[in-house]
């Protein structure tokens, strides 16, 4: 892993690496089911089907917890070739779920229901 980036509000991560095998690998590895599920299991997604592809440079995903929120997120797989010969990925998993605003400003500890200070 080269890079680490999270967003302002905490509802992205960006990870960048650069892996030795070339683009049209990790773009198989990435984009077919067959592939993809030896490493990112289709129970993981909300939709086994990508939200959007564009072949050989992009493939994003709607994800979804198995645990209460049940949050859903979308992951971006992004890759171009590097100056080495192999890949550079971009990982980009932003958090897409309107429940995670509401929860956000809410403490853990705050023991009351932000419904009390509705009146």
């Amino acid at each position: 892993m080269t890079d680490s980036k999270t967003d302002d509000q905490g509802k992205s991560i960006e990870l960048e690496y650069d892996i030795d095998e070339p683009p049209h690998k990790v773009w198989r590895a990435i984009s077919i089911a067959e592939f993809r599920e030896r490493w990112l299991s289709k129970e993981a997604l909300a939709d086994p089907e990508p939200a959007s592809l564009t072949p050989g440079q992009e493939v994003r995903y709607r994800m979804r917890e198995s645990t209460p929120p049940f949050l859903e997120s979308v992951v971006t797989f992004r890759l171009l070739p590097n100056a080495a010969g192999g890949t550079r990925l971009w990982i980009i998993h932003e958090l897409t779920d309107v429940g995670f605003n509401r929860m956000s400003g809410a403490g853990a500890n705050a023991n009351s229901l932000p419904l009390l200070l509705a009146a």
